[in-house]
């Protein structure tokens, strides 16, 4: 392992500005989000922030550590660092620490739990995560990047506000262009920097629950592919809690799969055939409290062998996930408008015509005019708006 300590410094020191150029310049691009998922952040204490530099060892990059937390004594870099660190976590998807045998043996989970015992501990445990990430960011498509390690109070969850550690790691760099003034002219200059606006990975962990692996937010935007998730399986070794959000969260993702991918291809199915069953999926959350799958199967699949396949895939997508999805759950409506945003009902026909279907697949007809040589649909309605 490489290793090299750095010195950090003080907001006002020379050698610090980089950094806060980086956040700074950011700035004029920077807008609350309409879709801010955790809400009320603005109050919340950034108590210590410590910054690594983690390289993949793969190729031979290095490991950065800083010797002591950063000191930021300015009110914007610290509103601006609360919302790129709190801003994308969805409060409603919950997951935990596990460990194949005893969760005391996952090592984030033992690293934060020192920190939240004793806050003198902050630094020295920040570098055991980092050299805990590096020794798991091995694969080839691993970037390197920051982690952060925050210290946060007051960070609103379930009605109360309480105590929480982040872990977050930058991977993504952008350019930015700096106008100054030059003489009685304007100069442009370009700094490369983070973008505020997208957090590339984070764990958000409560001080809360402590017995069973604590509450815990994760994000993951970068690297999805099954062999590049170190970050949620190697480094964090979390699991989502089998409650309502993550079941009906899941029982849609399984949906969705199915459809667009086993279902045309186990059966005899047009695309408008996938978007109807997509649409009476979708209606089934939007409009029951609770899901029981044998009331889903007579509503939504109806052909008994169409039933047969999917149970089927259903385990296998539940193998390949590590999660277990009830027969009957309480269905939960933060995970149906989520899951609603990429259900598609959208049919395509080459590059001249989109037709959003919404329902009645009876009123629609497809065939072929071997006059002209092309397939066609048929619509049938009674007004044009």
């Amino acid at each position: 392992m490489r290793l090299i300590l750095l010195q950090t410094y003080s907001a006002e020191a020379k050698d610090a500005m980089p950094i806060r150029r980086y956040f700074l310049a950011a700035l004029p691009y920077f807008c609350r989000s309409k879709n801010l998922l955790m809400t009320g952040i603005d109050h919340v204490e950034l108590e210590k922030v410590i910054v690594h530099k983690v390289g993949n060892p793969s190729r031979n990059e290095e490991l950065k550590l800083s010797v002591n937390p950063l000191t930021l004594n300015d009110e914007i870099v610290r509103g601006l660092l609360n919302k790129y660190f709190l801003g994308a976590f969805n409060a409603d998807e919950l997951f935990r620490f596990t460990h194949i045998s005893d969760v005391n043996l996952n090592e984030v989970y033992n690293y934060v739990t020192k920190i939240f015992d004793d806050a003198e501990a902050f630094t020295e445990e920040s570098f055991h995560l980092a050299q805990y990430l590096y020794s798991k960011s091995t694969h080839a498509r691993v970037k390197d990047g920051e982690l952060y390690v925050v210290l946060f109070n007051k960070v609103p969850f379930q009605g109360e506000e309480t105590k929480a550690i982040g872990l977050f790691k930058s991977e993504t760099k952008e350019t930015f262009l700096k106008v100054f003034p030059h003489g009685q002219s304007y100069e442009v200059i370009h700094e490369e920097g983070i973008n505020i606006n997208k957090l590339d990975k984070g764990c958000l962990i409560f001080r809360k629950n402590r017995e069973e692996g604590y509450f815990c937010c994760v994000v993951d935007s970068t690297n999805k592919q099954n062999d590049t998730q170190y970050w949620v399986h190697d480094f964090l070794q979390v699991q989502p809690y089998s409650d309502a959000y993550h079941q009906t969260n899941q029982y849609l993702d399984l949906c969705k799969q199915f459809i667009t991918q086993e279902y045309p291809e186990k059966f005899e199915v047009t695309k408008s055939d996938q978007i109807d069953m997509m649409n009476r999926s979708m209606e089934y959350f939007k409009t029951k409290d609770q899901f029981n799958m044998e009331e889903f199967a007579r509503e939504v699949i109806h052909h008994e062998e169409i039933v047969d396949t999917f149970s089927d895939y259903k385990r296998n997508f539940e193998q390949n996930r590590g999660f277990e999805i009830n027969e009957e759950f309480d269905i939960h409506l933060a995970a149906v408008k989520k899951q609603q945003k990429v259900f598609k009902s959208i049919l395509k026909l080459d590059k001249n015509f989109h037709i959003y279907i919404h329902g009645r697949k009876d009123l629609m007809e497809r065939g072929y005019d071997e006059a002209v040589g092309k397939k066609y649909y048929k619509i049938y309605f009674d007004e044009e708006a």
